[in-house]
């Protein structure tokens, strides 16, 4: 489920074979969700910090190499919380594919099932003027192997979750305060599904698609996501490309993002390279 590419530094056809743990392992090309769909460019800018100008201009190329990949996740990974009552995680032990060891049940209490995380709001996350205050598996030991966890978001006036994916969970959002723009992108049309949330509306993204909110208010928006697993993952899509020493070169071959604009982004990100 992470973001991944290739290109060709040759002057001659590469051929390659890829082999992919699924039958059906489903396919998501990052330029085909924002440019290729009838998301708006206005709403573009707004989750991927993207200028305006570019993000239209990309919407006329139309072309794509990059691509995401949400792997199928058809069946959970056996648990040893599925063979007892529950196995609170031992964070002191290293995580397995089957989530982390139990902690001793003889040293398990009450107070391990309790979490006071979300009661308030967590860390404000530059630039996207969001917190997010976090009730996953490291956060609540108690959650290891049942296939849920939880986050709140606080999306100040302006705020955004930018557009991202957790490959390992479906994200159920309840908003409970304010108004939100929610919507994610198929992954087998590009088709957009995007809706004004109020207060005490749902609002469902499938595992692994691409996915964003915003506060279109003038006053902070409140939600609470629940997850289909104790540790859904999360990468977002301007970390991954901005944030991190991958070359501007390469970006600008696997997006076709312009030089001025990849610099001005891994300036506001973090990114070197």
């Amino acid at each position: 489920g992470l973001v991944h590419f290739q290109y060709n530094l040759g002057n001659a056809t590469a051929t390659a074979i890829a082999v992919y743990s699924s039958h059906n392992p489903g396919l998501q090309a990052v330029d085909f969700a924002l440019f290729k769909s009838d998301l708006p460019s206005d709403v573009v800018e707004k989750i991927t910090f993207v200028d305006v100008l570019v993000a239209t201009m990309a919407k006329q190329a139309l072309i794509v190499v990059l691509l995401l990949v949400p792997l199928l996740f058809l069946l959970p990974v056996s648990t040893l919380a599925l063979a007892q009552d529950f196995c609170v995680a031992n964070l002191l032990q290293s995580q397995t594919p089957s989530g982390y060891p139990c902690k001793p049940e003889l040293l398990v209490t009450s107070n391990d099932f309790v979490n006071h995380g979300l009661a308030e709001p967590g860390l404000l996350i530059p630039p996207f003027k969001t917190r997010l205050a976090s009730a996953l598996v490291t956060q609540f030991p108690a959650v290891n192997g049942l296939g849920i966890s939880a986050t709140r978001f606080d999306v100040l006036p302006g705020g955004v979750v930018p557009m991202l994916t957790h490959p390992g969970a479906t994200e159920l959002l309840l908003v409970v305060e304010g108004q939100m723009i929610a919507g994610f992108v198929s992954a087998d049309r590009n088709q957009v599904y995007i809706k004004a949330l109020e207060k005490g509306d749902l609002f469902v993204f499938p595992q692994g698609l691409l996915h964003f909110q915003y506060n279109p208010a003038n006053t902070t928006a409140v939600g609470f996501s629940a997850y289909s697993s104790s540790n859904p993952g999360l990468q977002i899509v301007d970390w991954a490309l901005f944030k991190n020493n991958l070359a501007s070169k390469i970006i600008n071959n696997v997006t076709f993002i312009d030089f001025p604009e990849i610099r001005r982004l891994k300036a506001l990100f973090g990114g070197s390279g």
